[in-house]
């Protein structure tokens, strides 16, 4: 037990909140007081002002620097916003029971990708959205959108979009699970790395880490660390149009992954399986086989197209 609460830093969105009462309450449960401060990053800057370019780390920089600056003890993370590498002096102490880590499609009239109509407006910001969209569906129109959650939501229902694409996860810790038209199997649309999991940061000599660390899951850590490592060795960030899924189970863990053209006209998938105390080197396999059938080129075009 700690004698002090344990400030946690986290983003001000309806959605981040939802994340870190979430871990609030498992330490609460523990007899832990906690103090909830909200830092605002430059990602949320740009949503506001309506730009579509993020810098790297754009909802994760300031929290950190907080947290190495003593001014927090916990950063709360979605684990998909989480840039691999990090300051060295921050550790990611725990990543907590992971969320459905799928995508969905949410319709103004119901509708899932296949009943979509021809032409339709399809929000997401995303590249990888945006590929496997056009994979599967090469006549709708994806759309950029910025925003939180219920900002999208609001332009979907105001008729701006037919549909829009975006995390299970974060519907349901909204409590929005009911606005999903279509949640998309992994064949259609790989998730992003790290995407429904929550990754919990904190200085790497900090005493009051023991308080957290009974919040790791540990098929979750071993998922999220294969598909991180993927993302590093194929050399793209949050935007590039790669994505994996990670699943443990009795101590073994299987990683699927893909990387598709930003246009949409081809995917290199792949799988591979192995004991979770690999998840690091199955995640670099994954990658290494993906570059070797000429994924190298989808980097340099997802590379271009940012910029």
């Amino acid at each position: 037990m700690i004698d002090r609460p344990v400030r946690i830093g986290t983003r001000g969105s309806a959605l981040a909140l939802a994340q870190t009462e979430i871990v609030a309450d498992r330490l609460r449960e523990e007899g832990h007081e906690v103090e909830v401060i909200e830092i605002r990053t430059s990602g949320d800057r740009a949503q506001r002002d309506g730009s579509m370019m993020l810098a790297r780390g754009a909802f994760v920089n300031e929290l950190e620097r907080a947290l190495v600056g003593e001014e927090i003890d916990l950063a709360v993370h979605s684990a998909k916003d989480l840039p691999t590498g990090g300051d060295p002096a921050t550790e990611l102490v725990a990543f907590p029971p992971r969320e459905d880590p799928r995508d969905a499609v949410v319709s103004r009239d119901g509708s899932g990708l296949d009943g979509l109509p021809e032409g339709a407006r399809v929000g997401t910001e995303s590249p990888r959205r945006r590929a496997f969209l056009l994979l599967s569906r090469p006549d709708l129109a994806p759309t950029p959108i910025r925003g939180n959650v219920d900002t999208r939501l609001r332009k979907l229902d105001a008729g701006d979009y037919e549909a829009l694409v975006v995390a299970v996860a974060g519907l349901r810790r909204l409590g929005l699970e009911g606005r999903i038209s279509e949640t998309l199997d992994p064949d259609t649309m790989i998730p992003a790395v790290g995407q429904g999991a929550l990754a919990l940061q904190m200085r790497a000599d900090d005493p009051l880490a023991g308080a957290v660390r009974g919040l790791d899951d540990p098929d979750t850590r071993a998922a999220v660390i294969a598909e991180r490592s993927f993302l590093e060795t194929m050399g793209g960030g949050c935007r590039a149009p790669f994505a994996a899924l990670g699943r443990a189970e009795d101590g073994r863990l299987s990683l699927e992954g893909a990387a598709v053209d930003p246009a949409g006209a081809q995917a290199i998938r792949d799988r591979v399986e192995g004991d979770v105390e690999e998840a690091t080197s199955l995640g670099e396999r994954l990658a290494e086989s993906l570059l070797s059938r000429g994924a190298a080129d989808f980097v340099a075009a997802a590379r271009e197209e940012s910029g």
